[in-house]
């Protein structure tokens, strides 16, 4: 694992304090004087003058780093800059070159693990989607160990599997999912894990998320797990619970029946239990179709939550 801010110290900072270094002597200052500027050793000046440190040719190429050299170097020459001021003049060109530009695309060839990363945003950008993206998948996998852990949960994965899923915050499809590639499956009584998790690779507990979603849920995770009518009342006591026809498309079938229970529920309904935990934990099922089989879905705000709230019921 290599951060950035070490691709700046061991790459950018050599370069531009070589560069800087022999701009300064080319305006006339001695080697102390270019220590003193610099705030750097006299020996560190001497090691710049004869070529002893390596020079990153991309750096040096960069119209932007030449122009920085140039006029850092000018203004400590004349002394309308100070230490400081230089200080604040690099500090900002590196922020720039941090920011999916120069010192990313190194930081990049230095961890080919980011470059290979299958996303179309900087993982350097602050306001980028890998975090967020990385953040879910975590989200996932504390699920998973929660639900793993928990003694009995093998007997609640239905036929079908089980899965655990978290979406990002603006989900769409299927692809905003992260989940367990392949199900969940009871394995002598113990749950199994096929993969790590990853974006995109759960259809049906997935597209219940999302519709649950678009009929007005806040939830941003699921854990699905065996229909039984004891485990339904059970979970009803404590959260909102909501039934939708299995014969219909799921989506379609989802999505109305959180609509349509939303409008339902009354001031009362929502002065005793709070808007927040009536929206963000909610449980949907459906009492099987032929070829369908009966299935609970238990719904939070992530992927721990829901996984906790299973856990109770185990």
């Amino acid at each position: 694992m290599r951060f950035i801010e070490e691709v700046v110290v061991d790459e950018f900072l050599p370069t531009v304090r070589s560069m800087l270094a022999e701009d300064l002597r080319d305006r006339g200052f001695t080697q102390h004087e270019v220590a003193d500027a610099l705030g750097i050793s006299q020996s560190a000046v001497s090691k710049y003058a004869h070529g002893d440190v390596a020079r990153n040719e991309r750096v040096v190429d960069d119209d932007r780093v030449r122009d920085l050299v140039e006029r850092v170097g000018e203004g400590l020459a004349s002394g309308d800059m100070s230490p400081v001021a230089a200080l604040v003049e690099i500090e900002v060109v590196i922020r720039q070159l941090e920011t999916g530009d120069l010192l990313a695309d190194l930081h990049e060839e230095a961890m080919p693990e980011l470059a290979a990363a299958d996303v179309e945003f900087a993982v350097h950008d602050p306001d980028s989607g890998l975090r967020e993206r990385e953040r879910v998948l975590a989200s996932v996998r504390r699920g998973l160990r929660t639900l793993t852990n928990a003694s009995g949960f093998a007997g609640l994965i239905p036929n079908v599997g089980a899965n655990v899923v978290e979406c990002l915050a603006d989900a769409r499809s299927v692809d905003d999912v992260a989940a367990v590639p392949g199900r969940l499956v009871d394995v002598k009584g113990q749950a199994m894990v096929p993969g790590e998790p990853e974006f995109g690779v759960s259809e049906h507990v997935a597209t219940v998320l999302l519709a649950a979603r678009e009929g007005g849920s806040s939830a941003c995770a699921a854990v699905n797990v065996r229909y039984d009518p004891d485990l339904v009342a059970g979970l009803n006591e404590s959260y909102r619970t909501v039934e939708f026809d299995a014969e219909r498309p799921t989506r379609e079938a989802v999505r109305e029946a959180v609509e349509r229970d939303a409008g339902g529920r009354n001031a009362v309904e929502r002065d005793a239990g709070g808007e927040d935990a009536l929206d963000d934990a909610l449980v949907l099922y459906q009492t099987g179709a032929v070829g369908v089989e009966p299935i609970v879905y238990v719904l939070a705000s992530n992927a721990p939550e829901a996984a906790r709230i299973v856990r109770e019921i185990v």
